[in-house]
């Protein structure tokens, strides 16, 4: 089991930036990859981004590409999401989670998706004010 704490979630103006964080810790940490989904009311849970624990490769989702920037510290054992231009269409809450048993270079299709994701932080809401 991987433990996961978030932090950074707020309110922010368009075109403002937010930095999230995601400290881990647990017995199988330090394998497989990381990775941040979101949830907006109404709509499923998206994945954004997921980053390689080992060597730091990371995959995005094209609707974040140029804007969020996934990255993690290895000493610190926290992930990171750094969120520019942020727009109102970004307000969701945002999940961290850990996969110690997905290989990061094996099926591609399973990184985006979210059950084969098995631990989980609590949700941060992230809210972009017009």
């Amino acid at each position: 089991q991987v433990q996961l704490v978030p932090s950074g979630g707020g309110l922010v103006q368009a075109g403002g930036s937010l930095r999230l964080s995601c400290a881990a810790s647990g017995r199988t940490f330090g394998r497989g990859v990381m990775g941040w989904f979101r949830q907006a009311p109404g709509r499923e849970r998206e994945f954004v981004s997921v980053i390689n624990w080992g060597d730091g490769a990371s995959y995005s989702a094209d609707s974040i590409k140029g804007r969020f920037t996934i990255s993690r510290d290895n000493a610190k054992n926290t992930m990171y999401l750094q969120m520019n231009s942020l727009s109102p269409e970004d307000t969701a809450v945002y999940y961290c989670a850990a996969a110690p048993r997905l290989s990061f270079y094996g099926d591609a299709s399973r990184l985006s998706t979210w059950y084969e994701y098995d631990n989980w932080g609590p949700g941060l809401q992230v809210t972009v004010s017009t």
